[in-house]
C-alpha cells in the first residue's frame, strides 16, 4: 500500500518590507506551495493513471538501425498520471520505445513505467525562461517504486523477437502485453487492514487462503473506505513478524496446542490490539474447545456476540447484522473475548467460489459483509490500542467474565 506523506514540518518565506528577492528566495517560495500541494494530494488520494496513456504494438521505425528492427516495438499514447509525491505526469504526445529485454535461460517479468522528472535536477547546457515539466520511460526488471507508475508489464519468453496482443485481455500469456496490474489514481481510503494466515503443522488450507483473498478482494467494492493489503502473510504464533498484522485468520478442525513461546507472543499481539479470528467448522469440536481453553487462560473468556451490546461494532459497522447469516442450514455463530474471535459455521466457505457453484449471491454477499466487519473491526481496534499506547501505559479495566460456559452448540452461550 502506499505510504502516507511524511511529517517533515513545511517552511514558507517570512516577508517583510525591504526583503531583498533573489532566485533562491523566489524558488522555495515556490517549492513551499508545490510541498502543501503534494501533501493535500498525499492526504486524499492514491498514485496512478488518470487519463490514456495506452500502450500498442507497432513495426519498427525506419530510421533505426537494422538490428533494432524488430517485434519488440511499442507505442506510449499521450496522458496523464499522478506519483506517490502528488506529481503530475504529462505525456503530450504519442512515444516510441523499444523493449530490450535482456535474454535469459528463463522466462521473465519486464515493467514498463512512466516517472516524473524535475526540470531542475537536468543539465542543461542553456538556461531558459520557462522550464517544460517533463517524464521519463523506463524498462525494469523489478517492480514499480513508490515514486514510478506501471504502463504495462510483459513475461518474456527466453530469445523472444516479437511481442503479440493478449488474445484475452484478462488471461494474457508469455510475451504479450499485460495491462492487469496499471494502477489507477484515486481516493484514498480511510484505512488499510492487513491480514496473516497462520500456518500450522498440519497442511495448510488452499481453499481458506484463496477464500480469505475474495474476502480482501471485495472489501474496495463494498465498503471503499477500507482496503485489504494486497498480500495475505504467512505466518506461525512463534513469527516475530506478527506484530505487523491487524489481524491472524486460523482454520482447520485439530486441536490448537501453544507452547509457553507462542502463549506469551499471542498474548501480547492481544494487548497491542491485534485480533485472532478462529474459522471453525460446526464438527471441529477439538478447535472448539482448545480456543475456548486458551481465552479462559487469558482471563478473557468468550461471550456470544448476542449479549454484546447492540451497539458493539461487530454487529452494526459498517454493516448492520440483527440476526447472523445461515450457512449450509446452520447459523453462524460468533463469540468474542479480550481480541479473540471464534467463529463457528465456517463463514469463510461463503466468502468465495464454492466447489459446486451452488451458493447464491445473496449469500456470499452477506457473508462477505460480516467478514469485512470483522476486517473493520480488527483494523479499528488495533489503531485505537497503538495511539494509546504510544504516549503511555493505560490501564485497560479486564472484561467482565461470564459464567461457567454450558454445552458447546447450546446457542453459543460460552
Amino acid at each position: 500500500m502506499f505510504p502516507p506523506p511524511s511529517t517533515n514540518p513545511l517552511e514558507r518565506l517570512h516577508v517583510t518590507d525591504g526583503l531583498l528577492m533573489n532566485a533562491d528566495r523566489w524558488r522555495r517560495s515556490h517549492e513551499y506551495h508545490r510541498q502543501r500541494q503534494n501533501i493535500h494530494y498525499q492526504s486524499l488520494n492514491q498514485p496512478g493513471i488518470v487519463s490514456g496513456l495506452g500502450v500498442h504494438l507497432i513495426s519498427a521505425p525506419a530510421d533505426v538501425a537494422p538490428q533494432f528492427r524488430d517485434g519488440r516495438w511499442l507505442q506510449i499514447q499521450p496522458g496523464i498520471a499522478i506519483d506517490l509525491m502528488g506529481n503530475p505526469i504529462v505525456v503530450p504526445e504519442p512515444i516510441e520505445f523499444r523493449v530490450s529485454g535482456e535474454m535469459a535461460q528463463n522466462p521473465q517479468m519486464v515493467y514498463l513505467v512512466v516517472s516524473y522528472v524535475d526540470p531542475e535536477k537536468l543539465r542543461r547546457k542553456e538556461s531558459r525562461e520557462f522550464e517544460r515539466e517533463t517524464f521519463r520511460i523506463d524498462e525494469k526488471m523489478a517492480p514499480p517504486s513508490d515514486l514510478e507508475v506501471e504502463l504495462c508489464r510483459i513475461l518474456l519468453q527466453p530469445e523472444a523477437e516479437q511481442l503479440e496482443n493478449p488474445k484475452d485481455v484478462f488471461f494474457p500469456t508469455v510475451n504479450s502485453l499485460d495491462l492487469r496490474y496499471r494502477t489507477v489514481a484515486r481516493s484514498r481510503p480511510a484505512a488499510v487492514v492487513r491480514v496473516a494466515h497462520i500456518m500450522r503443522s498440519q497442511p495448510a488450507d488452499e481453499r481458506s487462503f484463496t477464500n480469505l483473498s475474495y474476502l480482501l478482494d471485495s472489501v474496495a467494492a463494498l465498503y471503499p473506505s477500507l482496503q485489504g493489503e494486497d498480500t495475505i502473510g504467512r505466518v506461525t504464533l512463534a513469527d516475530s513478524k506478527i506484530s505487523d498484522y491487524d489481524l491472524l485468520y486460523l482454520t482447520g478442525k485439530r486441536s490448537l496446542y501453544l507452547n509457553q513461546q507462542e502463549f506469551e507472543a499471542l498474548r501480547n499481539y492481544l494487548d497491542t490490539g491485534g485480533i485472532l479470528l478462529v474459522d471453525a467448522p460446526t464438527d471441529a469440536i477439538n478447535l472448539i474447545e482448545s480456543v475456548m481453553a486458551i481465552t479462559q487462560q487469558l482471563g478473557t473468556p468468550l461471550e456470544d456476540i448476542k449479549r454484546l451490546s447492540r451497539n458493539h461494532p461487530l454487529r452494526t459497522k459498517p454493516f448492520l447484522f440483527a440476526a447472523l447469516p445461515t450457512l449450509n442450514n446452520q447459523q453462524i455463530q460468533i463469540g468474542y473475548g479480550g481480541g479473540i474471535i471464534l467463529v463457528i459455521g465456517e463463514l469463510s466457505a461463503a466468502w468465495g467460489l464454492d466447489d459446486k457453484l451452488l451458493l447464491s449471491r445473496e449469500t456470499i454477499r452477506t457473508a462477505q459483509e460480516l467478514g469485512i466487519n470483522l476486517l473493520h473491526f480488527a483494523q479499528a481496534r488495533r489503531q485505537m490500542t497503538q495511539l494509546i499506547k504510544a504516549g503511555s501505559v493505560v490501564a485497560i479495566a479486564p472484561e467482565t467474565p461470564v459464567s461457567k460456559r454450558q454445552a458447546i452448540f447450546d446457542k453459543l452461550q460460552f
